[in-house]
């Protein structure tokens, strides 16, 4: 029997270890970016094509390489920071794994030029798909330039998964955001398809933020310092006022690595407790620093987690912190009771030294009898208009037919349905809890969530108006502006075309700025700015956890944020046409996340209810 076990091609082993490292064209912009950075560069340059599918490229002033560094940089397991297994446990730079340059050489056409400041050439190396095609002296800047074309060119199923070039810049400046913050020191340039999105200067944290995040920021911002004995935090956190309704602004770095710490978030989120408007995320940009041997960074490539040997103890110092920061810097009314101004009053005039004390006097009217006339009738509040009745005949044979122990999840016809059901559309309904309501039937009790069958109503009529490209829109009575960072920008643009098909008018005002004009129909008073960041924040949740169509996830977000909301007292009338649209629908039993809109107790479950 012949041995089964071999050792792969280097050219296989080198994609398996790309497929680790480098996953989309952010992947491979992030190892450059880093690797600069521990060049000691003051100075890097980003220039790409296609969203980095077509080139990457990275230049930077720092120290360079020799032309014996520059072709071993290419080896796997090849770095200049390590030298025994204990430097792993005392790391302080960012690219220290040596397996970048291999993996992406492995998956890619690569071109690297470098020179050190104190020679007069550099070295030009080319690489193919992990193959070595050339190295040879040349002239150039010092520092390095690594050109990185045609990604996953020979892994085509790879390349063919990777998302359309917006969604893919996403990543890149998602991954641009998190380098650049941490390292205010250093001068940016962001290239997309020649145009300079990013240009930034060296400075401080909070010049970095506001050149990032826009000129709003620079009032927006709260300053947090916190030291103990075995950690500190340094950073800046967004007042409450102005929090909010994307998710985007959120950053936490450990010794300038980004982080991802959903305990540690919740530290931040406490400490704004009750500060916060509904619906809203709190900003905040915090540096932990603490000693590399409290901490165990997860060494594989792409994750952001690290774990801290006292996360009780990180958790009580960022919370403090972030309370402080709040306490200190005018979050709330402040009285100087040292202050000796009286404002313009003159508190003689209302001293009462002096004056004689006199009771108040009552009014009666002797005549009044309670009896002969009857008071003043309890005003009625006027309900909302009714909306109209759609398919009212849908909702009556739905009553008579359909069986709640077998719905079906698609459209309901009279031929597919066998039980007898509800009693009547004009049957009175009774709201439960501002959350249900409640319709008697024949076979005991039905129970709609409110939310979820508005939500499922909505979803219907956006995507049907998406799929017909069917406009209809209000104007706003006055326009209101938005400012988002780049990403959710780069998300708004395209998404333009199917929010105005939804009835939004917005008009771009420069990179980051818009100008919403005009609303859906039935939008009412909503603040039309938050809308949008509701929507591009559920939009980009729903396209990481689910694979649906992009009109499915827009109509779907849309609808979720303007359905009627739990707590929402709603007449009679406004129940019953919410019942009609339902039973119009499509699907009526589920709503778009696939939760169940109704359910129905049988008179046998009140009975079992009661006798327990």
């Amino acid at each position: 029997m012949s041995d089964i076990i071999k050792l792969l091609p280097d050219s296989v082993a080198n994609q398996i270890a790309a497929g680790e490292v480098i996953q989309r064209p952010a992947s491979a912009v992030k190892e450059l970016l880093e690797n600069a950075i521990d060049a000691g560069a003051s100075k890097i340059d980003i220039i790409l094509k296609d969203a980095g599918k077509t080139l990457i490229q990275v230049i930077d002033n720092g120290c360079g390489m020799s032309e014996t560094d520059a072709r071993m940089s290419f080896e796997r397991h090849a770095t200049s920071k390590i030298n025994k297994a204990d430097d792993l446990f005392a790391i302080r730079t960012m690219g220290f794994r040596g397996e970048a340059l291999a993996s992406i050489a492995a998956i890619a056409q690569v071109e690297m030029k470098s020179r050190r400041h104190e020679v007069e050439y550099g070295t030009f190396i080319k690489v193919e798909g992990s193959t070595f095609v050339s190295q040879e002296i040349c002239s150039c800047d010092p520092g390095t330039s690594f050109a990185v074309k045609n990604l996953f060119f020979n892994v085509p199923a790879r390349r063919n998964f990777l998302k359309a070039p917006p969604a893919e810049m996403r990543h890149i400046l998602d991954e641009f955001h998190r380098v650049s913050l941490i390292h205010p020191e250093i001068g940016f340039t962001l290239i997309h398809n020649e145009k300079e999105l990013f240009h930034l200067y060296g400075g401080s944290m909070k010049q970095r933020v506001v050149a990032l995040f826009g000129n709003l920021y620079n009032e927006r911002l709260l300053p947090v310092h916190q030291k103990s004995e075995n950690l500190s935090v340094e950073g800046f956190i967004g007042k409450a006022e102005y929090a909010r309704k994307t998710r985007g602004e959120q950053y936490f770095f450990v010794n300038k690595r980004f982080i991802k710490h959903h305990y540690l978030h919740h530290a931040v989120e406490n400490a704004f407790q009750e500060l916060l408007p509904r619906d809203s995320f709190p900003t905040y940009f915090l540096h932990i620093m603490i000693d590399p041997s409290e901490i165990d960074i997860n060494i594989h490539p792409t994750k952001t987690e690290v774990n801290f040997q006292d996360t009780k103890l990180v958790y009580a110092v960022i919370h403090a912190a972030v309370k402080k920061s709040l306490g200190q810097h005018n979050l709330s009314p402040q009285i100087d009771f040292e202050s000796t101004s009286d404002h313009g009053i003159d508190f003689g005039d209302i001293s009462r030294t002096g004056r004689p004390v006199q009771p108040p006097s009552i009014g009666l009217n002797p005549d009044y009898n309670p009896f002969s006339n009857p008071g003043p009738t309890k005003q009625q509040w006027s309900p909302q208009p009714q909306a109209p009745k759609i398919q009212t005949e849908n909702w009556r044979i739905f009553h008579e037919n359909v069986n709640f122990d077998n719905i079906e999840r698609e459209t309901i016809l009279p031929e597919k349905t066998a039980l007898k059901g509800i009693q009547s559309a004009h049957s009175k309904f009774l709201q439960i809890q501002s959350t249900f309501i409640m319709s008697s039937v024949k076979s005991g009790l039905m129970l709609i969530d409110q939310h979820l069958a508005h939500w499922r109503i909505l979803f219907e009529k956006y995507l049907k108006q998406l799929e017909n490209r069917k406009l209809g829109s209000q104007q706003e009575l006055f326009p209101q502006t938005i400012q988002l960072n780049a990403s959710d920008a780069d998300l708004l643009a395209e998404l333009h075309e199917d929010l105005h098909m939804l009835g939004f008018n917005i008009e771009s005002l420069g990179l980051r700025t818009f100008v919403v004009n005009g609303s859906p129909e039935g939008f009412g008073d909503r603040n039309a700015t938050e809308m949008i960041e509701h929507v591009l924040e559920m939009y980009k949740t729903n396209s990481s956890d689910l694979q649906i169509d992009k009109k499915q996830n827009l109509a779907r977000s849309l609808a979720a944020n303007l359905a009627i909301r739990y707590g929402q007292q709603l007449s009679e009338q406004e129940m019953s046409s919410l019942i009609d649209q339902l039973f119009a629908c499509q699907i009526v039993d589920v709503a778009p996340d696939g939760r169940k809109i109704l359910n129905v107790l049988t008179t046998n479950d009140l009975f079992t209810l009661i006798k327990q």
